[in-house]
C-alpha cells in the first residue's frame, strides 16, 4: 500500500514570491521578521514553516494554502512487513 504525504513546496513559494516582485527582505518584513534570515531559513528549508506563518504567506501571495504543498507517495513499509509475517 502507498501513503500520500503532503510537503510544503518551497520552490513554488519562492517562485510565487518572485512573480509577485517581492524580495526576501520585503517578505520577511510583511511576516514580521526583524531580519531577512528568519524568512530565508524557511524558504530554503533550513527551518520548518509554522502553520500560522504558512497561512500568512498564502495570503500575501494571494494563494489558497493548499496550493503551497505538493504530494509524494511513499510505500507503507510497516503494513507490508506485518502482512508478510
Amino acid at each position: 500500500m502507498k501513503k500520500v504525504i503532503k510537503k510544503v513546496d518551497l520552490e513554488k513559494i519562492k517562485s510565487l514570491r518572485k512573480n509577485s516582485n517581492l524580495s526576501l527582505s520585503e517578505m520577511a518584513t510583511l511576516l514580521g521578521y526583524e531580519s531577512v534570515n528568519g524568512y530565508y531559513y524557511l524558504e530554503t528549508g533550513r527551518g520548518k514553516f509554522p502553520a500560522e506563518t504558512l497561512a500568512k504567506v498564502a495570503t500575501i501571495l494571494n494563494q489558497n494554502v493548499d496550493n503551497l504543498f505538493f504530494e509524494i507517495e511513499v510505500a507503507d513499509m510497516a503494513n507490508n512487513s506485518r502482512q508478510a509475517i
